[in-house]
């Protein structure tokens, strides 16, 4: 782990040993962000696919920088079939480290073969026409293009859970469960796919006679259910009577037939399967072993660190949270630590500061809002100053650019609200006082005024407007006398 500040090699100590910066609250943040990779990675190597999505995400909040997270979230998006969401994150994690980072491998690796990406391409088209279709009511037509998908990007799952949507609603329920079944196999716990499968359960169940109902019954019809088919033949229809020669004769036709689907058919699709699969699972362990490149020589001791570290953050939570039992509010300091944490690493007067300052005011205010601040802990109370210091002197001044405009412009209503969070970021900055004070006294808030001006020459008496001050501050004295 290094240093937000200086970039060195932090020790055991909570401060940095070369630039003296305050390190505690980052250790555990960055702590908490290879929690979530960890746990990602399991259930990634579980197939719950979408837990690892939520868990690497979470992990990214605390720490978009984590390299190892990004391009393990680019991974189960590919798994997913998502191919354009894994190059989105593989694009982000080579920008954020240019040099030595395993993500090249998996960009080149698409774009290294132009069958590859134009396979993509028509994926995406075809995906979004079959979509459209679907809006159209042209669900044959969306099924067709969905096969396509499919033949081209056989784990894309939201063209299987798609597809499967489209049989429930023709009530082809067999078909539906075995779009579903491929779902389930590439991505274990997928809320969408299993609660469609329990619909889908539902319907196949045997009803009371012990029958399994897939459609209503007809009066008109009776279904046939063979190996590989339906059948529907109407009541009324007998079958003609056969001789015995023409049976046999449709027997032995039927055995060459038979082998001859085989031959040409069954055979080489097994292979191409076989072959497909051996193939994906080839893709899997090379991914696998991508993903976890320069962690494997320490895992033990990783481990062991990340129990004795949980034990002890857990600890810190329970003393953060205090005994009202806000842990929500807990919760949102912790994300607004993680903002401030990003911000501190870009530089001082740079556009990304600013906007994770703002991202961090905003969840402090939030925070304020919610919770009464002199029933939290002590802890809660500490962490939440520090941060609010730490962005007080740029949000004061940032709150001064808006609102000032507002006051030379006479527009006193929308420039105090400005103004007060001005000041209230940090008391120590004299220049929005003046506006302050100036706009309670063009609304008629004389002692609110009187204080803001009498603050303001406290703090920068020399000013220019001071003396201005001054004159103001002796008039309203003068007319809160007479009242």
């Amino acid at each position: 782990m290094f240093c937000y500040n200086c970039g060195c090699h932090l020790s055991e100590h909570d401060y940095c040993t070369s630039c003296g910066a305050d390190v505690a609250l980052y250790k555990k943040i960055m702590i908490l962000s290879n929690l979530f990779y960890n746990e990602g990675l399991a259930k990634a190597e579980f197939r719950d696919l979408t837990g690892a999505v939520t868990s690497l995400r979470q992990s990214l909040k605390f720490n978009k920088n984590n390299i190892e997270a990004r391009n393990l979230l680019g991974l189960v998006y590919f798994e997913m079939g998502e191919t354009v969401a894994a190059l989105s994150e593989w694009v982000i994690s080579k920008n954020t480290r240019p040099e030595k980072n395993i993500a090249d491998d998996y960009i080149n690796m698409i774009q290294a073969s132009a069958s590859r990406l134009d396979a993509i391409n028509q994926t995406i088209k075809k995906y979004n026409q079959a979509l459209v279709y679907c809006k159209q009511d042209s669900k044959d037509l969306a099924v067709i293009q969905l096969r396509k998908v499919l033949s081209l990007n056989p784990r894309f799952i939201r063209a299987h859970q798609l597809l499967a949507l489209l049989y429930m609603d023709s009530e082809q329920w067999d078909k539906a469960r075995r779009e579903l079944t491929k779902c389930a196999d590439l991505d274990r716990n997928n809320i969408q796919t299993l609660t469609y499968m329990r619909e889908v359960d539902r319907m196949l169940a045997p009803d009371e006679t012990g029958r399994v109902t897939r459609r209503k019954d007809r009066e008109e019809a009776v279904r046939f259910q063979t190996e590989n088919e339906i059948l529907i033949q109407p009541k009324g229809v007998k079958e003609p009577r056969r001789s015995g020669v023409g049976t046999l004769l449709n027997i032995v036709l039927g055995l060459v037939i038979g082998v001859a689907v085989m031959y040409f058919l069954v055979v080489p699709s097994v292979r191409t399967n076989v072959l497909n699969e051996s193939q994906q699972k080839i893709n899997e362990i090379s991914n696998e072993s991508d993903a976890k490149n320069n962690t494997i020589s320490d895992l033990e001791n990783q481990i062991k660190e990340i129990e004795q570290e949980t034990a002890r953050l857990q600890g810190e939570l329970v003393r953060y949270a205090g005994t009202d039992g806000t842990l929500q509010a807990m919760d949102q300091l912790l994300v607004a630590a993680g903002l401030y944490v990003t911000a501190m690493q870009y530089p001082e007067a740079s556009v990304e500061r600013g906007q994770y300052f703002q991202e961090t005011a905003d969840g402090l205010e939030q925070i304020e809002a919610g919770v009464v601040m002199e029933e939290t802990s002590q802890s809660f109370q500490n962490l939440y100053r520090l941060l609010f210091d730490g962005i007080g002197p740029y949000m004061s001044a940032a709150y001064y650019e808006i609102g000032n405009p507002q006051y030379l412009a006479g527009n006193f209503d929308e420039a105090i609200p400005v103004l007060e969070k001005a000041v209230k970021y940090n008391p120590q900055n004299g220049d929005p006082y003046y506006a302050l004070g100036r706009s309670y006294d063009g609304v008629g808030r004389s002692e609110e005024a009187l204080a803001a001006l009498e603050k303001f020459v406290e703090i920068l008496p020399l000013r220019d407007r001071a003396n201005t001050a001054r004159q103001i501050i002796q008039r309203l004295k003068n007319d809160l006398a007479n009242q």
